[in-house]
């Protein structure tokens, strides 16, 4: 078997993200305040980590009874999306990426990288149908959407990360970004409606505020 285009591409995000967590810079900054509010960069850096060590845990996981849901369905009903930092959704998300991080820098990015080279032929031998359950989040995805989910992911906090230590953002390629960029469009669609997503692409005069996705 071969890898399918995102499985591919997961895994090279993943190695940009785990060459970035073996920058010195994460390493000298990694008890100080991140990019983003409440999370330092330890724990960032837990949290893009686990973006790669969420793969063969829900590879590992039981299936239950069911189907698997749609990337639409998965996040609408994510409670992280739209919570406040002191939520409870969003507080668990940074004492986890605190807790993945308990040691140093080079130590997660030694485990990320361990993890990537067994994920490297354990993906080309599932199947395209296959099938993972999300203990976390109790739902089940095909692995294929949930990769996408987890490039999504590596993108995004990849460039918090870099942002904090004041390197520069590890550069994807296109085929990387496209289904990224085509998923975070779906996603703002859905949470502002098409029109104000028209706008912003199209006419700096009317364009709104924030298009965020999340």
């Amino acid at each position: 078997m071969t890898l399918t285009p995102i499985r591919q591409q997961f895994l090279i995000a993943a190695e940009a993200a785990a060459r970035l967590l073996a920058h010195p810079q994460v390493d000298r900054q990694w008890n100080q305040p991140s990019a983003l509010a409440d999370f330092t960069v330890r724990g960032l850096a837990g949290h893009l980590a686990l973006q790669i060590l969420y793969v063969p845990r829900s590879l590992a996981a039981e299936l239950p009874h069911g189907r698997p849901v749609t990337l639409a369905e998965h996040y609408s009903r994510a409670a992280w999306i739209g919570a406040g930092l002191s939520d409870d959704a969003n507080v668990a998300i940074r004492q986890v990426g605190e807790e993945t991080a308990p040691g140093t820098a080079a130590q997660l990015a030694a485990t990320a990288t361990a993890t990537i080279n067994v994920l490297r032929d354990r993906l080309q031998l599932e199947l395209a149908e296959r099938v993972v359950f999300l203990p976390w989040a109790q739902r089940m995805l095909t692995l294929d959407d949930f990769l996408l989910t987890r490039l999504m992911e590596l993108a995004v906090h990849s460039d918090d990360l870099a942002v904090s230590v004041h390197v520069p953002t590890p550069v994807l390629s296109a085929e990387a970004l496209e289904p990224v960029l085509e998923l975070l469009t779906a996603l703002a669609v859905r949470r502002h409606g098409p029109l104000p997503i028209l706008r912003a692409l199209t006419r700096q005069e009317r364009a709104p505020l924030s298009i965020a996705a999340f």
